[in-house]
This record gives C-alpha cells, sequence and structure tokens, in this order.
C-alpha cells in the first residue's frame, strides 16, 4: 500500500502539446528572440490570473520554439542543446541613451579653419601634410582622443606600469643605505653634493696652481 501511494505521489506532470493553434497566427523576429500574439488576452475567472498568465507565456515561447528549430539552420547539436545561426534582427529598437552629440571644435581647429592649416588648406600638399602628421597620431581608446605614439604624454608611456622591477646592483645600495638610516634616493643627492664639492675644491687648487705659474 505504501509503495503504491509513493509511486502516485511521483506520477510524471502531464506533457503539453508541442503545437498551439491561435485564431491568429504569431508574428516572429528570430534576430531579437521577439514573438509577438496579437490575439486579445483571455483570463478565465475559473483561473487564477498568474495561472493564466504562465499559460499564455507557455505558448508565445513553444511557438518561438517551433519557429526557430523550422527555419533557423542548424550549426550542431550536441548533448547540452541546439546551436542555431539566427537571421538579422528585423525590429528597430529604441536607443536608451539619446544620440551623443557631436563635439565641438576646439580653438585650433576653428584657427585652422579660419586660415586654411593643415586638413583644411587649399594649397597643393597641404592635406598630404595633414596626413603625415596623423601618422605619428594613434587613438587612444581609454582617452577617447588621438595622442602621440612617442615623446611627451605618448601611447608607449604605460601609467598602468607602476611595479618596475629594481635589479640586484640597486637593490644592494638600498640595503645599504637603510643600515644607515637613508634611502639610495637620499645617498643619491649626498653623492652628487659631494662630487660637486670635489670639483669645486679641484676648480680652486687649478687656480692657485695658474696664479703660482703664472707669478713665477
Amino acid at each position: 500500500m505504501s509503495n503504491t501511494a509513493t509511486d502516485a505521489g511521483k506520477a510524471k506532470p502531464e506533457r503539453l502539446p508541442v503545437t498551439v493553434s491561435k485564431p491568429t497566427p504569431y508574428t516572429f523576429d528570430l534576430g531579437h528572440l521577439l514573438v509577438n500574439d496579437p490575439n486579445p488576452l483571455e483570463l478565465p475567472r475559473s483561473e487564477s490570473l498568474n495561472e493564466s498568465l504562465k499559460a499564455t507565456a507557455r505558448d508565445g515561447t513553444q511557438c518561438l520554439l517551433n519557429q526557430l528549430l523550422t527555419t533557423c539552420p542548424i550549426t550542431s547539436s550536441t548533448q547540452q542543446g541546439v546551436l542555431l545561426t539566427l537571421p538579422p534582427p528585423s525590429t528597430d529598437l529604441p536607443r536608451h541613451k539619446p544620440l551623443p552629440t557631436p563635439k565641438a571644435p576646439t580653438k585650433w581647429e576653428l584657427f585652422a579653419r579660419k586660415k586654411g592649416i593643415g586638413k583644411y588648406s587649399t594649397k597643393a600638399g597641404g592635406a598630404l601634410a595633414d596626413k603625415e602628421r596623423r601618422k605619428k597620431l594613434v587613438y587612444d581608446e581609454e582617452k577617447g582622443d588621438w595622442v602621440p605614439r612617442w615623446g611627451y604624454k605618448g601611447n608607449n608611456k604605460n601609467d598602468d606600469d607602476w611595479l618596475v622591477e629594481v635589479n640586484e646592483k640597486d637593490w644592494k645600495k638600498e640595503e645599504d643605505a637603510a643600515a644607515k638610516g637613508s634611502s639610495i634616493r637620499g645617498m643619491s643627492r649626498a653623492e652628487r653634493k659631494d662630487r660637486i664639492k670635489r670639483n669645486e675644491r679641484k676648480m680652486r687648487n687649478n687656480d692657485r696652481k695658474s696664479r703660482k705659474t703664472g707669478g713665477g
């Protein structure tokens, strides 16, 4: 008796039909995986609102799957599912944000346009010169602007390289400086000062020697 009750409790739910019949056919935009149901929404009072909406959504989803499997070329089919090639979308969806406004010209561009400089030049070779100048620039995706390929603020200088490996020689100097309560930067500054003082002493000694030689 207990086994029979358990089997009845585990009975599989009734499978819904694969085909869906509607008075007015659905329309599809398979590129957006969109199905439009032009039929009026029927909400029987004998059923709850959620169940009626769920049944309507299920019918639309079933029709969309049927349309995909019968019209789109199947690329591959595995145990994980079916891979289809969708057609281009046919529905124009509204933009979430307005179209970007054109970038206002800079003061230089206004001046160049007024004076006919660079790409605004009407002289022979003016556009070619501007094209050569453009070869030295590269578009930076992060900054959204053209920057020099090399040199000051060049694209070859990556600000993300904040970590630089120190060679063994400099690391030994850093350890020696730390032992003396200083740093390699402070040592370098002190070494420069000592070198300047030595050079000044040498210059004074040479000046004295030249005076003695001249006086003799």
